[in-house]
């Protein structure tokens, strides 16, 4: 009797077995779909990195010669750790530094607002008005402030006819000028990740915190920007991570004031043809954002376990 009912489950089980092992497969057996991302990344990223790697342990044998890799050595990173080339690389880090907290400084008030305040069905139009600038050449929009910051510029004029400036504007061609470009050419890139964070709050969240006699401030700081932190560290890493790489908005507003490190690196491509010190300050800078951003994750994630463990004293303290 128990064999007559063991015998029609034996196979009803066996396709399903089948199929939760095809299932744990990884990519499900349609990892090919990944073929051309991987053709990409190894031909068109980690090739010419490879390449690149490979001549930072070169050096230039004579004037009509780029690079020579016959004799590897260090020494070209020696030479990146030059007084001249190190204050560069600390003036650009500088210039990111605080561009990526002023692009958040402004990014984050106005994403709130953008996706908390604002009606919904305004929303896609404000949207479209932050994407603008994306729709013209990143040249194109930094040579408009090369024409607003000009000392000839209707701006100098303006400032000078309401009495706030007493000669020409002096700004352009200067560090302050740089950071002014890359604050206007980045910002965006903090304020998209930032605002899907903030559209997908939940806002019973907020309600119930101001039910409990939370003010505005208060519920602001203690159930909204906590829920936004994975927004603000994306958004400061779209910020950053290019804009230490920045090599356009240095040479059309800096000028030889605003060096950054982009503008040295291609000077040594293009102008020196030293390509093995080009490699080396291009590799030099990769190791000064990773560990930038390995040092400010660090904190990142400390003051965040800090603020976890002062709620959780709070909490047991008013039990």
């Amino acid at each position: 009797m128990s064999a007559t009912t063991q015998t029609p489950d034996a196979p009803a089980s066996a396709p399903v077995t089948r199929t939760r092992r095809r299932s744990r497969r990884p990519g499900g057996g349609s990892g090919w779909l990944s073929l051309p991302v991987w053709f990409w990344l190894v031909f068109f990223i980690l090739t010419p990195l490879a390449l690149v790697f490979w001549y930072s342990f070169g050096y230039k044998p004579d004037l009509f010669t780029s690079v020579a890799t016959d004799a590897p050595s260090f020494d070209r990173y020696r030479e990146v750790t030059d007084p001249v080339f190190m204050s560069t690389f600390w003036d650009t880090l500088r210039i990111a530094a605080i561009g990526t907290t002023l692009c958040a400084v402004i990014g984050v008030p106005f994403a709130y607002w953008m996706g908390v305040k604002v009606d919904p069905r305004w929303r896609p139009l404000l949207l479209a008005l932050v994407l603008v600038p994306f729709w013209t050449n990143f040249l194109v929009r930094t040579l408009g402030w090369q024409i607003i910051l000009s000392p000839e510029g209707f701006l100098s004029h303006g400032l000078q006819k309401v009495g706030i400036l007493s000669g020409p504007l002096d700004v352009l061609y200067t560090s302050a000028a740089v950071q002014l470009g890359v604050v206007y050419n980045y910002l965006p890139l903090m304020i998209l990740p930032l605002y899907v964070v903030f559209e997908r709050l939940d806002p019973a969240q907020r309600e119930a915190s101001r039910d409990l006699g939370a003010g505005r401030w208060r519920t602001f700081g203690a159930v909204t920007l906590p829920s936004a932190l994975p927004g603000i560290a994306a958004g400061a890493l779209l910020v950053f991570i290019p804009l230490m790489g920045d090599y356009l908005t240095a040479s059309v507003l800096g000028g030889s004031r605003g060096t950054m490190v982009g503008q040295m690196i291609a000077r040594q491509f293009n102008t020196a043809q030293d390509w093995a010190l080009g490699s080396a300050m291009a590799f030099t800078l990769m190791a000064f954002v990773l560990l930038t951003v390995v040092v400010v994750g660090l904190v990142f994630l400390a003051v965040r376990a800090l603020l976890r463990r002062a709620r959780h004293l709070d909490l047991e303290g008013a039990r």
